[in-house]
């Protein structure tokens, strides 16, 4: 097997603990903090949505105009 030379069982034990315990810190931190980005980040996706909308629109007319 090709990849049996880069992961070894410890490496792939080790691997499979940091993800889990990397993605149960995550879910924890964030109910944890579930009150605050209520309250401070507010339609933030919205927010995001357009101004990454608008930075492509720029782009995709600065590509049509000038070309390559």
């Amino acid at each position: 097997m090709f990849l049996g030379a880069y992961f070894t069982t410890g490496r792939i034990i080790f691997i499979i603990f940091f993800v889990l315990a990397f993605g149960a810190l995550i879910v924890w931190s964030y109910k944890a903090d579930g009150k605050n980005h209520a309250r401070y980040y507010k339609n933030a996706g919205k927010k995001v949505a357009i101004y990454g909308g608008l930075i492509i629109a720029v782009f995709i007319a600065i590509r049509l105009i000038f070309g390559n």
